[in-house]
């Protein structure tokens, strides 16, 4: 068996589309492994995920047949390697809960990428329970005055390590418009959901103030519009009226890290595309 590939796409709705994909990587000697695909009818789009043993066709000749294909249907396509490690850096603050997830989950194997470089606008001590490793840890402090530096900065490291994805694990900074628009569908930011929802400061004795019987999280991309990016992936518990904040802090802190560590799977598995302010995420 070859190396499984992966083939991605999103075009106009129209019969034939899958006919098409399936008799083009039949022809080639291909072999589909599994397949997903899903009509829009609010968009009239089509979205599609083909996982497939090219058998003895190149990948290169594979993506240069399939582009008068993708030509024929105006799809916005991709091809990719399914089993290489994606290329991410990660950034964090003081609350590594997340990061350290993330970290044990590539460790052991669950999650296919390489931790390239790792940001936070705080020392390294400030995380220093958190065994990064050899993992580059770059110290970025900023201000409201430094802001447009660092994330310059930030933009520099991405593109010297050949970053392909962005996580913000708990990075409690809020990116500007140019940053957010820089990382657009390759930035995934984690956020505490509530409902009702709770902005601001200790959310979590927030949520214990109004009494709330639900805590959850989000995952998403990250946009201009803060929290309010495409969801890739979110979560939510049962809690008791006898629970205090600590209690909702230590139980936020599991949700986070799991809805995190699955968005983040979801992506370098090439398992989300996105449709305008929603994803459609086609889950193993």
């Amino acid at each position: 068996m070859s190396e499984p590939l992966v083939l991605t796409l999103s075009c106009a709705d129209r019969p034939g589309i899958t006919a098409r994909v399936a008799s083009f990587l039949f022809e080639r000697g291909g072999n589909i492994l599994e397949a997903q695909q899903f009509n829009d009818r609010g968009s009239d789009a089509f979205f599609m995920r083909v996982e497939f043993d090219p058998g003895a066709t190149e990948r290169k000749q594979l993506r240069g047949d399939f582009a008068s294909v993708a030509h024929e249907f105006a799809m916005d396509w991709k091809l990719a390697l399914r089993d290489r490690p994606r290329r991410v850096l990660l950034m964090v603050s003081k609350f590594d809960h997340c990061l350290a997830d993330l970290l044990y989950r590539w460790r052991i194997g669950e999650l296919p990428m390489e931790p390239v470089a790792i940001i936070s606008n705080h020392p390294r001590e400030a995380i220093g329970h958190t065994d990064l490793g050899t993992i580059p840890f770059h110290h970025l402090p900023i201000t409201r005055e430094t802001k447009a530096d660092q994330e310059a900065e930030v933009r520099r490291i991405a593109k010297e390590c050949d970053a392909e994805l962005v996580v913000l694990a708990r990075y409690m900074q809020i990116l500007s418009d140019e940053q957010a628009s820089h990382f657009a569908g390759r930035c995934i930011n984690i956020h505490h959901s509530f409902l009702p929802g709770f902005k601001g400061a200790k959310p979590y004795h927030q949520a214990y103030e109004r009494g709330v019987k639900m805590i959850g999280a989000s995952a998403h991309y990250v946009t201009a519009d803060l929290d309010e990016g495409p969801i890739i992936h979110q979560s939510a518990e049962a809690i008791s009226h006898a629970d205090e904040p600590d209690e909702l802090v230590r139980k936020g802190r599991e949700i986070e890290s799991r809805v995190l560590a699955e968005a983040v799977r979801l992506h370098l598995e090439e398992r989300v595309l996105l449709n305008g302010k929603r994803t459609v995420v086609f889950r193993s």
